[in-house]
């Protein structure tokens, strides 16, 4: 990690730059804005004394960046307005090193974290792109707690995800299927909407414990099966499943998702050798599920 030091006074800059090369960082120093404009760094150490100039241009340019602000005294100038174009943080000189460190390594934390979690919801959103929720109902308008009854669990998590996106809530999902199911639910955040599936592999003790436990809990709960509860329970289904490698599909189920998933990809001509069966027969299985392309 390279951290760029923006300093006029040059004794403070190199004692800065010694301390945190001891802690194994790389750093370079620049005495004026214009000159750290062209910088490449991680972190940037910026001090708000530096006469004539403005630090607005650097801070706009490297927002993305970890910016600290080194301020002799706070006011509008020296934290408010730099923070508002997108400074992180600030520290008050003198300054012991250490909390500077500290500073430093809860944003290295930050940015990491902010990194994961655009990979996870590119992943997700990619992983349920092809999934359509074909439904009356306004998914964002939900109340929680909330049963959902489905033939298909994928369906549910883009409805859940989306649902979570659009309320900016917190999830915390619990896969029932967990042995330690019951601690996760118990050291989950409170504000956080816990999202639950697989509850088909609990017996029905279990199962009565869970439902009792979920009372303090808002939730939503994906059942593969029928569930007998006090909650409000609604039922989505996909006509149209998408194929997972773990489960075993029926063969019209089978047809059917293959008619549905690439039939504007393929003629009729090549999608019935392809199933391995005569056009007639494809347009049979058509009539008898309603297969028909949409114009």
């Amino acid at each position: 990690m390279k951290i760029i030091i923006v300093e006029n006074e040059l004794y403070l800059a190199q004692s800065i730059a010694s301390k945190l090369g001891e802690n194994g960082f790389e750093t370079e120093i620049f005495s004026s804005i214009k000159e750290a404009m062209e910088s490449s760094g991680d972190v940037y150490l910026l001090s708000t004394n530096l006469p004539g100039q403005n630090t607005a241009p650097l801070i706009t340019k490297f927002q993305d960046k970890i910016i600290i602000l080194m301020v002799n005294y706070i006011n509008n100038d020296t934290v408010s307005e730099p923070l508002k174009l997108g400074a992180r943080d600030y520290i008050v000189k003198p300054f012991m090193i250490e909390e500077l460190l500290r500073k430093i390594e809860h944003y290295q934390e930050y940015q990491q974290l902010k990194r994961h979690t655009e990979f996870y919801r590119h992943y997700i959103d990619d992983l349920l792109k092809d999934i359509t929720i074909d439904i009356d109902i306004d998914i964002t308008k939900f109340n929680t707690p909330l049963i959902i009854q489905t033939n298909y669990q994928r369906l549910v998590d883009k409805v859940v995800f989306e649902y979570a996106q659009h309320h900016d809530r917190l999830l915390s999902f619990v896969p029932l299927s967990d042995k330690d199911w019951k601690e996760k639910i118990e050291t989950s955040p409170k504000e956080a909407l816990l999202y639950l599936t697989e509850i088909h592999t609990l017996k029905k003790a279990e199962k009565e414990k869970l439902l009792e436990m979920l009372k303090p809990r808002n939730f939503i709960l994906c059942a593969t099966c029928e569930i007998e509860s006090d909650y409000e329970t609604i039922t989505l289904n996909a006509d149209s499943k998408l194929y997972d490698q773990n489960e075993i599909l029926t063969i019209d189920d089978y047809v059917k998702f293959i008619v549905n998933s690439f039939q504007y990809k393929f003629p009729d001509t090549e999608l019935s050798k392809k199933l391995g069966i005569s056009r007639k027969s494809l347009w049979e299985k058509r009539k008898k599920y309603g297969l028909f392309k949409k114009k």
